[in-house]
């Protein structure tokens, strides 16, 4: 499976939730605030949970510290 573009939005009242767009990348609202990694470790157990792989299956391999990542799944 290819790489997926994704935007997040992290510390986001509203919950957890992942919107796909036409092109294909997704937008992911996540509760979870950019402190510490701790939204890109929300990120990837949202995604695994939504793609149901393991979350060890998936990585971030651009945009770590950024809002716009792409995430490598299996």
């Amino acid at each position: 499976m290819p790489d997926v573009r994704v935007r997040i939005k992290p510390g986001s009242r509203a919950g957890e939730h992942i919107e796909s767009l036409a092109d294909g990348s997704l937008v992911v609202q996540l509760r979870a605030r950019p402190i510490e990694g701790a939204a890109n470790d929300a990120l990837l157990a949202l995604l695994a949970a939504h793609w149901r792989v393991p979350k060890s299956r998936l990585a971030i391999v651009r945009g770590g510290t950024s809002r716009q990542k792409v995430v490598r799944r299996p």
